[in-house]
C-alpha cells in the first residue's frame, strides 16, 4: 500500500501506509499523526451515518489552520473503521507517493 502523507506550512503533520479513504478523505491512524502539531477544537459536527466529529486546529510555525483536521471519537456502527483515525483538509496536502 503506498504511503500517504498530509502537510501544512512545510511540516508533515502525518504519514502513513494505513490510511482508510471514506468520501474521499484519507483517515489516518492517530498513531501516525504528530500531535504536536494538533489543538483541540471546540468545534463540532454531526454526520448522519458517522456520528459527531470533534476538530483539531493545526499550528505550525506559531500559524494556525482552525479546524483543519476532524475524528470521530465514538463513530456510529456503520463508521467503526475510522475509530482512532484522524482526517484533514482546509489546505492541508494530503498525498499518495508513487513509485
Amino acid at each position: 500500500m503506498p504511503r500517504v502523507t498530509a502537510a501544512w506550512n512545510g511540516k508533515v503533520i502525518a504519514a502513513s501506509n494505513n490510511t482508510i479513504v471514506i468520501e474521499g478523505n484519507h483517515y489516518f491512524p492517530s498513531d501516525d499523526v504528530n500531535h504536536e502539531y494538533l489543538r483541540e477544537s471546540r468545534t463540532q459536527t454531526i454526520c448522519d451515518w458517522k456520528g459527531v466529529a470533534q476538530y483539531y486546529d493545526i499550528i505550525v510555525n506559531g500559524e494556525v489552520n482552525d479546524d483543519a483536521a476532524w475524528y470521530y471519537p465514538e463513530p456510529k456502527p456503520a463508521a467503526q473503521n475510522i475509530q482512532n483515525r484522524i482526517a484533514f483538509w482546509r489546505g492541508v496536502k494530503v498525498l499518495r507517493e508513487t513509485g
